[in-house]
């Protein structure tokens, strides 16, 4: 590799060494060219693609700048080509910095509306005025909707009908408004669509929130018809109203479920109902009370009640005491006009007569109270039902001491009912959780119903039986394996004592017939006699003496050999 390297250095060398100065000055420009090129395209394909921040070019260089000088305060990257057009890294940023430079005042300058009547013209009447006024109206609250967020385009038409003598004969100003939204919550969030509602209706004179009719551009459908949802508001606000009731109920239920299970356990309580009556309706009423005067408050200090009151003050008297003497009095009627008195009041007339008047006039002060306010949802009666079990006691055992035992070889068991008292506790116990008010009609109810646990005992007696039948089966199992071991060693010790008895025999009769031939050399030797050994006799005496010869060479090696053999015999 390097070779070639050397090699290519010097070929490339030589070749310069012979072009002239206009063939080097044409290469070094070509190489310049190309690194120029390398360079120019990694920056364009280094540049991020980018999204436009208004659709229109800015060609007013210093409404640019302030947009731009806006974006880099908050550290927003800009982009501005040549015809005008500002970008940013992606379409989130757009969308967000769209509606805050318009919410601003940096939106772009766009066409005036009202530049329809700039122009002066020598043939222009009422009509032309109303026509390019309802066209700049038309101009200006479509300009006005499209720079809402999520809003692509928007169509407007106005109806302003002529001005007409009688009110009564006036028809009203009507809108129509098409819109194309890029964002779906625009036309289904309700709060938006009364928000642009409100919008159109005050951007036009004359105009009210029932005479706009705004249109979904993508299906043609109505989505201010609210009349129409009045039903569907009244469905969703009663389900609503349920769900909250049922969450209310859902917690008490919970907190009296706390305290009891805390005292019972988990398994022996059950809320078997709970019901909370709530008036959601809203009203508004006045009201005048008539209460009693204090004329000595309560003294906190006292255990009893020491006030004083009183129903009404007397703020003044009169007493009365009249005496009149005098002619009776003979009601004729007017002067002039013969009376029409009765037989009974024409013989009273010119009788001497007299009367006595006497009594007390007195003005009353009362405690008075006027009172006005809105009745807000409030709760009503409530009613809870709870049932607790009793205790079940088991295992049970007889007077030895052994476990009772049903027919079905299950547990035998004893329920114990809770006393009364205990559940005149617990009635007061859940009648404080739930803030009981006998005013109100609350109704509280505690029980103590057996509880239905036929599969749980049934699956406790299968539990016990299996492993009761367990405890057989290892039982003998485990007795089999002893009898197998026992029967085993007997039968090894048994087969070690008939072997050791045989080979005690059989070196009993080697030793007997050693001796013998040991015996029998002796005298052969003491007589002199020369006897003839067996080639089997002369070999053992061999091994023999080669055996003794080894012990008294290597009496360890030996040694440890014979306690392998008594090992093995063992």
């Amino acid at each position: 590799m390097n070779e070639w390297f050397k090699k290519n250095v010097g070929t490339i060398k030589e070749k310069w060494g012979k072009w002239s100065l206009v063939q080097k000055l044409i290469c070094g420009a070509i190489l310049l060219a190309v690194i120029a090129a390398v360079v120019l395209l990694a920056r364009v394909s280094a540049k991020p693609s980018t999204v436009r921040l208004f659709n229109s070019p800015i060609t007013d260089e210093g409404q640019r700048e302030s947009i731009v000088t806006r974006l880099d305060s908050d550290n927003v990257k800009t982009y501005v080509d040549s015809d005008g057009y500002i970008s940013v890294e992606d379409e989130k940023t757009a969308r967000k910095w769209r509606s805050k430079l318009v919410a601003e005042g940096y939106e772009p300058s766009r066409k005036d509306p009202w530049s329809l009547f700039d122009t002066a013209k020598w043939t222009r009447n009422d009509f032309d005025d109303k026509v390019n006024w309802k066209r700049a109206m038309e101009d200006a609250v479509k300009a006005h909707v499209e720079q809402l967020d999520g809003v692509r385009s928007a169509n407007v038409i106005l109806t302003l009908p002529d001005e007409s003598l009688f009110s009564e004969n006036q028809k009203p100003t009507t809108a129509s408004v098409t819109i194309f939204a890029n964002d779906p919550d625009v036309l289904s969030s309700r709060s938006r669509v009364k928000g642009l509602q409100r919008l159109i209706s005050r951007s036009v004179e004359g105009l009210s929130e029932d005479n706009i009719t705004i249109v979904n551009g993508e299906t043609g459908e109505e989505i201010n018809d609210f009349e129409g949802m009045e039903a569907s508001d009244r469905i969703s606000l009663v389900a609503k109203q349920e769900k909250e009731i049922r969450k209310l109920e859902s917690e008490y239920s919970s907190q009296v479920l706390k305290q009891l299970q805390t005292t019972f356990g988990d398994k022996r309580v059950k809320v078997t109902n709970m019901t909370i009556e709530m008036d959601m309706s809203q009203e508004t009423f006045t009201s005048k009370e008539y209460t009693g005067i204090t004329i000595k408050p309560d003294n906190p200090d006292t255990v009893y009640d020491d006030s004083e009151t009183v129903h009404s003050l007397v703020i003044s008297e009169e007493t009365v005491d009249k005496d009149f003497t005098g002619t009776g009095y003979n009601p004729e009627g007017p002067a002039g006009i013969e009376g029409q008195n009765p037989p009974v009041y024409s013989d009273m007339s010119n009788v001497i007569g007299k009367s006595t008047e006497q009594g007390v006039k007195r003005n009353y002060a009362l405690n008075e109270k006027n009172i006005a306010g809105t009745k807000s949802p409030e709760k009503g009666r409530r009613t809870i039902s709870v049932n607790i079990d009793g205790i079940w006691n088991y295992p049970l055992y007889d007077e030895n001491g052994k476990l009772k035992l049903s027919k079905t070889g299950g547990y035998e068991r004893e329920y114990v009912p809770i006393s009364d008292e205990e559940l005149e506790k617990v009635t007061k116990l859940v009648q404080g959780a739930i803030g009981y008010n006998v005013q109100r009609g609350d109704s509280v109810t505690v029980t103590n119903i057996q509880f239905d646990r036929t599969d749980q005992f049934r699956e406790e007696d299968a539990a016990y039986i299996k492993a009761q039948q367990t405890k057989k089966t290892i039982f003998f199992v485990l007795l089999g394996i002893a009898v197998v071991l026992i029967i085993f060693i007997a039968f090894r010790l048994i087969s070690r004592e008939i072997e050791r008895r045989r080979r005690l025999r059989e070196e009993e009769l080697l030793r007997r017939q050693q001796a013998e031939r040991e015996q029998a050399i002796w005298d052969a030797k003491n007589e002199d006699i020369s006897v003839t050994m067996s080639v089997e006799e002369r070999r053992r005496a061999e091994l023999q003496e080669n055996a003794i010869a080894m012990a008294k060479e290597h009496p360890e090696d030996v040694a440890m050999l014979i306690r392998t053999w008594l090992r093995e015999e063992a």
